[in-house]
């Protein structure tokens, strides 16, 4: 003979199961994604081009964890997002190291480098490159 009690933990199990394949099913999709881009990217030609900085900013993120001792620890992460104007008038973001965000300037002209989505470098007019 069933319960209330054994219908509602039957719903319980079947409800924990669809939110843990739901869960599972997006971790497998982000890695797929993140796999597909590094492939194209890879895959893509390296390109050199005149271009311009035209615009910076940068993503922070803050992750707050809850300890034992019941102290709080707050971390936080940040991203520098970097934008060039090439010669045709198009425009591309890149994600870049926080030194480059700090050494480019808006305004700053010169040959950027890419490889698909992936920024390799921007080289200042008049900058001797390295070797």
């Amino acid at each position: 003979m069933y319960t209330e009690f054994d219908t509602a933990y039957g719903l319980f199990e079947g409800m924990f199961a669809i939110v843990f394949i739901l869960v599972i099913g997006s971790f497998v999709v982000m890695a797929v994604k993140g796999l597909g881009t590094w492939n194209k990217n890879n895959n893509s030609p390296r390109l050199t081009v005149s271009a311009v900085v035209v615009a910076k900013r940068s993503d922070v993120s803050y992750h707050h964890h809850a300890n034992v001792n019941h102290t709080a620890h707050v971390a936080s992460n940040t991203i520098y997002y970097v934008t060039f104007q090439v010669e045709s008038g198009d425009r591309m973001e890149f994600s870049v190291s926080g030194t480059e965000y700090g050494m480019l300037v808006e305004g700053d002209k010169g040959k950027l480098s890419f490889q698909g989505t992936r920024y390799l470098s921007f080289q200042r007019e008049g900058e001797k490159e390295e070797e």
